[in-house]
């Protein structure tokens, strides 16, 4: 996968973060429409001497193969692309090796501590906006709060929310197999990704993980949610020192700040990450770096 590897004007050992876009292609800086907040994030750490690597993802490099894969699961989409990123930035000079982290945002942050578990190496987890909650089941969560936004058209959309509680259920069916159509399913992905991923417990997997975490949530998000997602962390991971949490009252999914219930139209104009975000993250990873030590 192509990416970009950030670094500060400073010499030294370096912390280093490899950084994980959430579910679909996404590119190495989460470009929506003008607005890139993995950039910000990768250079907002970077003017703070953290060695920042970000990548494309394998649906966004390559689309047609993935496609063309109908045995393709979340481990095909994330796991080898980012156990090599790892390895590639603790072989580099700049960085030290024993010195880096893992940060996903969305699914990304999600699936972060299966990769955590496949490389023990990691030095840590920043989860950001990681949702706990089965995919399938957050998909209709997120159909439903975009209907309520507008009274006026929300019996419109009831045959839309029918439609995919039907394919969260068939999900959910012991009767679910490879060979299970895709249009049962959703978002049209093939079974075996929905048969690896339902047997991922994200919390339970984190909470047999001896490192330090550092888990944020916006306020405003819809897509993961402090009630539905933020809560799971919580619960599994309540009585361990080494995880931080922190929530960001204006923040939306994206850890963009505004106003008011969130919604994609806020999303057009472009924005920048929330400064406190990148401030927090750097202060956690310069904390961690000399507890390791």
């Amino acid at each position: 996968m192509p990416g970009t590897l950030t670094l500060p004007k400073t010499a030294g050992r370096l912390p280093g973060l490899v950084l994980l876009g959430g579910s679909g292609p996404t590119d190495r800086d989460l470009t929506i429409a003008k607005s890139k907040p993995l950039k910000d994030l990768a250079w907002g750490l970077a003017s703070r001497r953290i060695a920042v690597l970000r990548f494309d993802k394998v649906t966004h490099a390559h689309p047609d193969e993935v496609k063309a894969d109908r045995g393709f699961t979340v481990v095909d989409e994330y796991l080898p692309h980012v156990l090599a990123a790892l390895r590639l930035l603790r072989a580099h000079p700049a960085v030290a090796s024993e010195h880096v982290f893992l940060a996903g945002h969305s699914l990304g942050g999600t699936i972060a501590p299966r990769i955590a578990t496949a490389d023990p190496s990691v030095a840590g987890l920043v989860i950001l906006a990681g949702g706990t909650e089965p995919l399938q089941w957050a998909a209709v969560r997120q159909v439903r709060y975009l209907a309520s936004l507008d009274p006026t058209t929300a019996a419109a959309s009831q045959p839309a929310i029918d439609t995919m509680t039907g394919q969260a259920k068939q999900v959910d069916s012991p009767d679910l197999s490879p060979d299970t159509p895709d249009d049962q399913l959703p978002f049209a992905m093939p079974a075996p990704y929905w048969l690896d991923l339902r047997n991922y417990d994200p919390v339970a997997t984190a909470a047999a993980l001896d490192k330090p975490m550092l888990i944020c949530q916006g306020e405003r998000d819809y897509q993961a949610t402090v009630a539905d997602d933020l809560a799971g962390w919580q619960a599994g991971l309540h009585a361990r020192p080494n995880v931080t949490i922190r929530t960001y009252p204006a923040d939306n999914h994206f850890f963009f700040p505004g106003t008011g219930p969130s919604n994609p139209a806020e999303l057009a104009a472009p924005q920048h990450l929330d400064l406190q975000l990148v401030t927090d993250i750097n202060d956690w990873l310069t904390a961690a770096g000399r507890s390791a030590s």
